[in-house]
């Protein structure tokens, strides 16, 4: 936390720099108030409605921020931008609204600074413009992948690489080919203002059809998913009763052993082996009700952290046995879930095992945790290996599909169910140098 508001910090810092470097011409170039108010509110409401694209969300106040970056000085266009502070969603969190706030900001004042330097303090043609909006989605660009990367530990060239998509390219084109229109548009005239609002409204409409269109295919995703386990879950039911009688024995062999004639590395091997045996004993007999476990939730929260520990130390043996780094990356803020903490274990387990046998000997395994843009905490499991073909991503989650030697693809499809249940989402992210499971679960307490 203490990294991510010393980034605001600097930003806050950056802004100000900027507008100072500005303030000469800004005194002897005063923009048209009537124009100044227009760009300010329109850039208000078109924050508002957003689409969640293959990553993040897309909102058009770039629109008018690259229209205030030609039209404007740079102390007018850093006003009309901070307009946004007023309708961004505050559901994302303090420090995601203040980063939501001073990056399109920066980058509009960016722009701006931009298009009095190639136009010489004189009307901007053609070329000018393009030049200042697209400094506008460069800058976006840079810092949003720099905010992103502070806010997810990583590197902002990993976030850029992650994020580039073509969705992505559409989008800042969608969004930069309509400032460009709208900078012309407002030439002053009554018209102008009266087309200038068809264009925005135009917009929306065509961002709307975009949201109504993705929620279509999610929907129809999960419904397919949430099919094909059902009909999947009958291949569960013939290995459960198996299975329970081997792991009982297990268990019952374990607690034979006396911990006291042990050393200290092996009482913890033998008390780690014992807790295994428990989940393994107790989500079978979980299971010999149905496919999915049936979930109960723990009377208060469930800390992710403390799983991911433990997860991590159950997988040790088997990451040792490969010579597989395992590692952890916790996050310090509160990630406290609402859930089954037995189960929420073994879908971690489930997906440490997994990455530790796709990664190659000597490779590495991480997990992370965190919260999302939305306030969700997720645990994410990465590995190194060569990921999951694109052609068979679509089977992840069916009961026997696997891509490793003598797998039961058991793991994913039990995974799926169990987070499904707690109404979370598993997340796959990755491409051929590696693989990303990301569970997202419902924060506890439970927001309304």
């Amino acid at each position: 936390m203490f990294r991510q508001w010393v980034l605001a910090g600097g930003l806050i810092a950056f802004l100000l720099l900027l507008n100072l470097a500005g303030e000469r011409y800004d005194r002897t170039h005063p923009d048209d108030i009537v124009l100044v108010l227009f760009l300010a509110i329109a850039s208000a409401l078109m924050t508002i409605p957003e689409v969640r694209i293959d990553q993040g969300r897309l909102t058009l106040n770039e629109i008018t921020s690259g229209a205030a970056a030609v039209l404007l000085n740079p102390l007018d266009a850093t006003v009309v931008s901070l307009a946004i502070v007023f309708t961004v969603n505050r559901r994302l969190g303090l420090w995601p609204m203040v980063m939501s706030t001073l990056i399109p900001t920066i980058a509009t004042c960016l722009g701006s600074i931009a298009s009095v330097a190639f136009s010489g303090g004189g009307s901007p043609n053609l070329a000018v413009r393009v030049a200042a909006i697209s400094v506008v989605t460069l800058a976006n660009i840079v810092l949003s992948s720099t905010g992103f990367g502070v806010w997810e530990r990583d590197s902002p060239l990993s976030v850029l690489k992650r994020n580039a998509n073509p969705s992505f390219a559409v989008a800042f084109g969608y969004n930069a080919s309509a400032a460009l229109v709208v900078s012309y548009l407002l030439d002053g005239s009554g018209l102008g203002y009266v087309l200038a609002v068809i264009v925005c409204v135009l917009a929306l409409a065509i961002t709307d059809s975009i949201a109504g269109r993705r929620i279509r295919r999610v929907l129809e995703s999960e419904l397919s998913d949430a099919d094909r386990h059902l009909f999947h879950s009958r291949a569960v039911d013939g290995v459960v009763h198996n299975l329970r009688n081997h792991i009982a024995n297990v268990d019952a062999y374990l607690r034979e052993i006396d911990p006291r004639k042990l050393d200290g590395i092996d009482r913890d091997n033998l008390s780690t082996a014992t807790i295994a045996a428990d989940d393994a004993v107790a989500i079978l007999r979980t299971l010999a009700q149905g496919a999915t476990p049936k979930v109960s939730f723990a009377p208060g929260p469930v800390d992710l952290n403390e799983l991911a520990t433990q997860a991590a130390g159950m997988a040790r043996a088997r990451a040792r046995l490969k010579e597989v780094q395992l590692a952890t990356r916790q996050d310090l803020t509160d990630v406290k879930v609402r859930a089954d903490p037995l189960l929420i274990r073994e879908v971690m387990t489930n997906l440490v095992n997994n990455a530790i046998d796709a990664a190659p000997r000597g490779g590495h395994v991480e997990i992370q945790t965190g919260r999302r843009n939305n306030g969700w905490p997720y645990v994410s499991v990465t590995d190194d290996g060569p990921g999951i073909p694109e052609d068979n991503r679509h089977h992840l989650f069916e009961p026997h599909f696997t891509t490793k030697e003598g797998g039961t693809g058991l793991g994913l499809f039990m995974s799926y169910g169990v987070i499904r249940e707690h109404q979370g989402e598993v997340i796959y992210e990755g491409s051929r140098k590696g693989a990303v499971f990301t569970v997202t679960l419902p924060p506890y307490p439970p927001t309304n």
